[in-house]
């Protein structure tokens, strides 16, 4: 059964998969430091759901999403397991953090593709057509990796997700970068916001 405080329509298929994604990430995280130990006990609100208010920004047309940083999967596996049409890339450098995302994609039958590499060593083989990142880096960095992929499709949308320094972290790249920006109030933190950030260009 859906816990009450889970705010998205999803068929109970998936939100099986959502509840087994969740007991594996309480059963590694003993032995490996996937997420702040501080949030477990409201992992549903801090991890699930906060990822999971991305969906409905979604554009219908969106096909290839690029998830910089996954760690432990948050924000794009849960969006991979709410949106399957989606092709969905987890990128991670730890080896270990991505041998728990093969798990967790293996036992729920996931479609996604793990890369295991530094975000700067992709290179021009994907061309997303919306980028996330979520408790990853200020704004600045996050276009500096996202810009690569904007000049190649003008139409790209950054999903990031921020905490109260996210309008702050906005006014100091637009020193570096020029584009558009709306802030939608964070579901799950009463300071935090996503940023939507469209038509990046290096000034």
């Amino acid at each position: 059964m859906q816990p009450e405080n889970f705010p998205f329509p999803v068929s109970d298929t998936v939100f099986a998969k959502l509840e087994l994604y969740h007991a594996l990430l309480l059963k590694w995280q003993k032995a490996l430091n996937l997420v702040s130990p501080k949030t477990l006990d409201d992992a549903w609100n801090r991890h699930f759901i906060d990822s999971a208010q991305l969906v409905p920004l979604l554009e219908g047309e969106s096909r290839t999403l690029v998830d910089i940083g996954s760690g432990a999967g948050f924000p794009g596996l849960v969006i991979a397991m709410m949106r399957p049409d989606l092709e969905v890339y987890l990128v991670e450098s730890d080896e270990r953090k991505c041998e728990f995302l093969r798990t967790v994609s293996r036992e729920t039958e996931g479609r996604i593709t793990i890369r295991n590499t530094r975000i700067e060593m992709l290179g021009d083989e994907i061309v997303p057509d919306v980028v996330t990142a979520r408790a990853l880096a200020d704004i600045k960095t996050l276009l500096d990796y996202s810009a690569g992929w904007a000049a190649k499709n003008p139409a790209l949308r950054c999903l990031f997700l921020k905490g109260r320094k996210g309008s702050e972290e906005l006014s100091q790249a637009r020193a570096f970068y020029e584009f558009s920006a709306a802030e939608v109030p964070s579901k799950t933190d009463p300071e935090g916001v996503v940023l939507d950030i469209r038509d990046i260009q290096p000034v």
